[in-house]
């Protein structure tokens, strides 16, 4: 009898203690799968008593077709695993349809990110979000919708600060949001981001800013702060409603603005040219370019460039870029408009006792009439004009202020300037550039031997593309204006209260030896500094066709 049972036991296996402990093992692994699925379907608001009751049922059978195949010992176990992995899996795939990209188990990003996930943790742990109250806020609770707006912005600043983007555009389209990246000035598409993730994202930054996350058609703007590695980043969040949805701006308050005379990028005689104008003690400096092209930046260097204890400085601006030490910043807002014109808050400037006064805008004629008479009366006037060329910026002028004989005698000088991208000096490549690019620019070829352009796509041994960890692969990194400068001497003032037609005077600026954009421009391709399709990219929609002057 007991060798009977010997044979039975040997034949079976059913005591071998190896076979149990992996029966046990994966038992509790099924218990431990069972409780998760309750805590998780009871998160995500699913029907919880349908699920457990699945994979409690299904656990069962697979045990008891387990045990029946006890002599195929692995095939009860692959069967096993099979039923019951077949039920888990068709919860988590219900269950990522009803939570965000992030918190999906099978999605891709979310594989990728387990491999790096203390990492991240760690990352998160040194990365603060401070309010516009400087007060930091600590992470919250998980699945609740104040976590989902901090996960879903922890992660587009940080990958935006990565890719150096300045500002983050986002704009509701169907079912979700178009994110756009402006890095270096140029826009840069990211895949589009669910609308529901980036509404939470929405929400949580105006709670940061300060503003009403309730309000979503009227326009709101505020500030808030974050802080990863003791480096501090300041944002500015500007919304707008839209039939579509509520847009969106973040962009980083940069440093930008705080940049000397000799820091923008004049070529050495503008930059002599401009740096007189601290001697200067009266008359109308017009400071112009299209939107976006820097010329509050140059404004503020200009003004930088006066001793502000020995003058009385006195800035009016609709939206001031940045503070401006020991000058005064007269802000003109929507509810002065009601009271006092622009050409009225500037002439109260001028009555003030005021030195010298920066406009960060003039495009009516009574504000240009006031400017004008204040330079006669001893006041140097910086004016910033939205103009395509020192040309143009004339003609817009004369038209202003209707006088051509007061302007001779108040126009000191005029600029006119765009922004254009550094090429990386990491990647960078020099190439010799054919005759007939040369003949185009009129370049001659002892002088453009070689050029440069943005580096190409690199591969790995395994034909992975290698980026550039300097530029992450743009090809550029920073930025320099590219200036048009003209100093009215005598004889150009003369030629202003005879010529009837700009393109004369364009003809006795030219006498004076000032160089166009495109030849500055060419100036800094030579260099090395930017590359010909950059210049051809940024100059392409200036306008070649000035105004005539009135008489």
């Amino acid at each position: 009898m007991p060798s009977i049972l010997l044979v039975s036991v040997e034949y079976g296996g059913y005591i071998s203690i190896v076979k149990l402990v992996v029966f046990l093992a994966v038992y509790v692994l099924w218990l431990l799968l069972v409780a998760w699925a309750h805590k998780d379907a009871v998160a995500v608001d699913t029907n919880v008593t349908l699920w457990i009751g699945l994979l409690l049922g299904v656990g069962a059978l697979g045990a008891l077709v387990w045990w029946l195949m006890i002599p195929i010992y692995i095939g009860g176990l692959i069967a096993y695993i099979v039923l019951v992995g077949a039920v888990a899996l068709a919860y988590i795939k219900h269950r990522d349809g009803r939570v965000l990209d992030y918190d999906r188990l099978l999605s891709f990003e979310r594989i990728k990110s387990l491999v790096a996930r203390s990492e991240k943790l760690e990352a998160m742990e040194n990365f603060l979000f401070i309010t516009a109250n400087n007060n930091e806020v600590p992470p919250p609770e998980p699945r609740t919708p104040m976590f989902f707006g901090y996960r879903t912005a922890y992660d587009l600043l940080t990958d935006a600060m990565w890719r150096r983007a300045s500002t983050i555009a986002l704009a509701p389209k169907g079912e979700n949001y178009e994110v756009t990246y402006y890095i270096d000035g140029a826009a840069t598409k990211q895949p589009a981001a669910p609308r529901e993730q980036t509404e939470y994202l929405i929400h949580f930054a105006k709670e940061l800013a300060g503003l009403d996350s309730n309000e979503k058609r009227k326009p709101q703007k505020g500030k808030f702060r974050t802080c990863q590695n003791k480096q501090n980043v300041d944002w500015e969040v500007v919304t707008a409603g839209s039939t579509a949805g509520e847009q969106v701006r973040l962009k980083q308050i940069a440093k930008e603005h705080d940049l000397r005379l000799n820091e923008l990028g004049l070529a050495p005689d503008q930059q002599e040219q401009l740096n007189r104008m601290s001697a200067i003690r009266q008359g109308v400096f017009l400071v112009s370019g299209p939107p976006r092209s820097g010329v509050t930046t140059t404004l503020y260097a200009l003004m930088r460039n006066h001793d502000a204890f020995l003058n009385s400085i006195h800035t009016l601006e609709k939206q001031p870029a940045a503070h401006l030490q020991n000058i005064t910043q007269n802000v003109f807002t929507l509810t002065d408009s009601g009271t006092a014109t622009y050409a009225k808050r500037l002439q109260t400037l001028v009555r003030m006792g005021c030195d010298i006064i920066g406009l960060g805008e003039c495009e009516d004629r009574d504000t240009a009439k006031v400017a004008s008479a204040a330079a006669k009366d001893g006041k140097l006037v910086y004016v910033v004009m939205n103009a395509e060329s020192v040309l143009q910026t004339l003609g817009k002028w004369i038209k202003m202020v209707g006088d051509k004989r007061l302007i001779a005698e108040t126009v000191v000088g005029i600029s006119n300037q765009r922004m254009m991208r550094v090429l990386c000096e990491e990647c960078k490549q020099g190439y010799t550039p054919n005759k007939e690019l040369l003949k185009k620019f009129n370049l001659p070829a002892e002088k453009a031997k070689v050029l440069f352009r943005p580096g190409k796509e690199v591969y790995d041994k395994r034909g992975k593309p290698s980026v550039c960890e300097h530029c992450q692969g743009t090809g550029f990194v920073g930025r320099t204006a590219v200036f048009e400068t003209i100093i009215l001497t005598d004889e150009l003032r003369q030629a202003i209260k005879q010529v009837k037609q700009l393109p004369e005077l364009g003809m006795q600026f030219r006498r004076a030896k000032m160089l166009y954009l495109q030849e500055q421009a060419l100036r800094k391709v030579i260099a090395g500094t930017t590359a010909i399709n950059e210049m051809l990219r940024v100059l392409s929609h200036s306008k070649k066709q000035p105004e005539a002057a009135s008489q």
